[in-house]
């Protein structure tokens, strides 16, 4: 068991912090004052320099690597900032592994080159006011038409929601109850008869769009199906890879939480000298360097595990969990170290805090995570509707 990175991986972590710190940080700011992702033109130079669709195959326009590799890029853009590093999480972890994996050829061919290309940036719509975590509940639905599929419902909190070029949506396609009569289908940005609501202003994530979604009759040509009804569990596998996404998100901000800190801490003095010296710091400084450390193991042995291909629940969902919960207490701490520079929206500290609390609500709260490893640990599913 090796858990050096190889030389290859080394110098792609190095060339991502070096892009990431000299390019990402205005981006960055950016986003932050603004609340506006980051423009086409980001994408394109992402592109350009190899950061989008990483582990996407060749033959579709991407980087063809492992998953880690990718995860390896993400956290190196995400110590940046969440807005910064989103049009990496969505074509290397999004949902367009959904469409890598279980789309046909045409579908894939149409959609996955112009992702790595920066051309265009993919979404998913998952919840919906009545269906967050009990997503089988959900009742957008889609039905087949004339050789077309009609696209009807609402969808809730879908990250780059208005500003996305295409959605992967979540939805029923039979009558058949709970995960059986759920698949999902790819629905460009301009397609008539699909609208979006106000933007949503959030505690965090500035320039990470945010909007209801409405399907009003919207018309899809059969060919943009993912998956038919009963594809729920595939859509799943490829949701645990997301989950791994998320992770490394949360991680990202912990790391760059932590280097803040450990910057400030040897250059803050108080009673003479630096308050790297007082012991107090020190300890704190370890506990948030312990739960960094932890957390990148725990990613990075779910995705090795997972090679090209998808994560087990159970290592998803705990590398999930555990970054979630502790980007809340590096981010937290941080700010503490940092005392009213922490607190002072100039120096960013507070912002990775604000940020840190989106990641343990999106894609499956922390709780559920638990109750997925719990569910993975004895070998069944909990009923928690009893």
């Amino acid at each position: 068991m090796d858990f050096q990175l190889t030389e290859e991986q080394q110098q792609l972590k190095e060339a991502a912090r070096k892009y990431a710190d000299e390019r990402m940080v205005a981006v960055a700011e950016h986003c932050e004052q603004n609340n506006e992702p980051p423009g086409s033109e980001v994408r394109k130079d992402l592109a350009d320099h190899g950061f989008l669709g990483i582990n996407v195959g060749e033959e579709y326009g991407g980087m063809g690597r492992p998953h880690l590799d990718a995860i390896i890029v993400l956290e190196q853009f995400a110590r940046i900032s969440t807005a910064s590093a989103f049009p990496v999480f969505e074509s290397c972890v999004g949902p367009i592994k959904a469409i890598e994996h279980f789309a046909s050829e045409e579908l894939k061919q149409k959609v996955l080159p112009r992702v790595c290309s920066g051309d265009i940036q993919v979404s998913v719509c998952m919840s919906e006011p009545n269906a967050g975590t009990a997503l089988t509940d959900l009742t957008t639905s889609a039905r087949e038409d004339g050789g077309e599929l009609v696209i009807n419902g609402q969808k809730r909190w879908t990250s780059g929601g208005g500003h996305a070029d295409g959605y992967v949506v979540y939805c029923r396609m039979s009558d058949e109850a709970g995960a059986r009569g759920i698949g999902a289908v790819f629905v460009e940005k301009d397609t008539p008869g699909l609208s979006f609501g106000k933007h949503e202003t959030l505690g965090g994530w500035r320039g990470v769009g945010h909007c209801d979604i409405y399907f009003d009759n919207a018309r899809v040509p059969m060919e943009n199906q993912i998956v038919p009804a009963g594809g729920f569990k595939k859509l799943m596998q490829a949701f645990d890879l997301e989950r791994c996404g998320n992770a490394t998100m949360s991680l990202g901000l912990a790391v760059g939480a932590l280097e803040q800190a450990a910057e400030y801490v040897q250059e803050r003095k108080q009673f003479g000298k630096p308050i790297i010296d007082f012991q107090a710091v020190q300890i704190r400084l370890a506990e948030m360097a312990m739960e960094v450390e932890a957390a990148r193991l725990l990613i990075h042995r779910a995705v090795y595990n997972a090679s090209v291909g998808m994560p087990s629940i159970f290592e998803s969902s705990t590398a999930k969990c555990f970054a979630n919960q502790i980007v809340r207490s590096v981010c937290v701490n941080g700010m503490q170290v940092m005392g009213g520079y922490g607190y002072a929206a100039e120096y960013g500290m507070e912002q990775r805090v604000r940020d840190s609390f989106g990641w343990g609500l999106a894609g499956g709260t922390i709780d559920v995570q638990k109750t997925n490893i719990a569910s993975a640990m004895v070998g069944r599913r909990f009923n928690q509707r009893g």
